[in-house]
């Protein structure tokens, strides 16, 4: 029986490691938390974290495994082409996803290659950044170079909060460094995201959405998704554009890229983030839903050096995502919908239950469930989720 190693077994993990075994491989996990619940469904669990490069090929090379996946995770995704790399396992260059997986190298990347990048500058401590705070276009992002999900990022309109913002960025970075950018406008109500699929070099999924963010709470974490994308056909093309120039530059060749940009008021495309990984917040799923494909399956199939044979159908439209999330600390009470929304959810996935103690939803690891919703018309769509929160709330005390 061929073997795959999984990095990550957190609750939105799992489902990659129960697909494997569905389809039948032996499934060998890392992970460095005593407590994730992947270890209760892989064959054989190792208590190593999924950032230490030399740890995990040890335990690739002792399971002489045949592929390796980092399913839905941008730390471990050097990972995994580290250790594919190493082995001569089916993977993209390590060179190329360690690229994607750090923003500073990321920025420098896109202005080497021709594409639009906002100036920025990479920082390893409070004191530098301070030192020129002069200098900074405002407004400006500040956020770490090595996270996902808006973790530890501080929009500012101007120098006050500087420190505070560098000090937040930097406690959510595994190297200790952040990076400094221009906060770009955009000229649609919503930034583009969601997941791609590459296939031999070529992307044959565009699973381009609606980003939605709760400004209520915290305009930069996301808030969910919501299919078909408000874009004209023109600025999409440009993307499709983008984003396939930007593979075949950094010679990705298969598996799924978790993609967010901007199009501004001069039509110019801006690759804000691409994560050589599927999405979180569960898009794969939502993927399935629209374009009748197993994005799990693709992504095993990859990583163990199998043709990719399934193609997404036509899409079914009015699709869309709600991250459920706290706007305080507290102990959560009740989770109350109203009742003219019940008829569009079609999926329900809590985690956390009444009595449990959640937090502020100030990065993505924090939403306490996600619904599924289908709709009727792209108007429905948009009236219940720009007006989210008069049917949803999130009870605290």
């Amino acid at each position: 029986m061929k073997k795959l190693l999984l990095l990550g077994g957190s609750a939105q993990q799992v489902i990659a490691i129960t697909t494997a075994k569905q389809m039948g491989y032996e499934t060998i996990l890392c992970d460095y938390l005593p407590d994730n619940p992947g270890q209760y469904e892989a064959d054989r669990f190792y208590l190593i974290s999924t950032t230490d490069l030399d740890a995990v090929l040890e335990v690739a090379r002792k399971e002489k495994i045949d592929g390796v996946l980092a399913y839905a995770s941008d730390p471990a995704a050097p990972t995994a082409a580290y250790v594919a790399e190493q082995l001569g396992l089916p993977g993209n260059p390590y060179r190329s996803v360690d690229i994607l997986c750090s923003k500073d190298k990321f920025r420098k990347f896109l202005a080497e290659n021709g594409f639009h990048a906002p100036q920025s500058r990479g920082y390893d401590s409070v004191e530098s950044v301070c030192e020129s705070a002069e200098r900074f276009r405002y407004p400006v992002i500040v956020k770490p170079v090595d996270s996902s999900g808006s973790k530890g990022a501080t929009v500012l309109h101007g120098p006050e909060g500087l420190v505070e913002a560098a000090e937040f960025a930097l406690s959510f970075s595994r190297c200790h460094r952040l990076i400094v950018e221009d906060f770009i406008v955009r000229k649609h109500p919503y930034l583009v995201g969601g997941d791609i699929f590459v296939v031999d070099g070529e992307i044959v999924l565009w699973g381009l959405m609606n980003c939605h963010r709760d400004a209520c709470v915290n305009p930069l974490v996301p808030v969910g998704k919501s299919y078909p994308p408000q874009l004209e056909q023109k600025d999409f093309q440009n993307i499709q554009s983008t984003l396939q120039s930007m593979v075949t530059k950094l010679g990705i060749q298969d598996g799924a890229l978790n993609v967010e940009l901007i199009v501004d008021d001069q039509d110019r495309v801006w690759p804000i983030d691409i994560g050589p990984r599927c999405g979180g917040n569960m898009i794969p799923d939502l993927l399935g839903m629209i374009f009748d494909v197993n994005m799990v399956e693709m992504s095993i199939q990859a990583a163990m050096g199998i043709p990719v044979t399934a193609r997404c159908k036509d899409p079914k439209p009015y699709y869309a995502t709600h991250n459920l999330h706290a706007a305080r600390d507290g102990v959560l009470e009740e989770i109350h919908i109203a009742p003219e929304l019940e008829p569009m959810i079609i999926r329900r996935a809590y985690y956390q239950q009444p009595g449990s103690d959640v937090h502020y939803f100030d990065n993505a690891s924090k939403a306490l469930g996600i619904l599924f919703f289908r709709f009727e018309s792209e108007e429905q769509m948009h009236h219940y989720l720009t007006s989210i929160n008069d049917y949803i709330e999130v009870r605290v005390r």
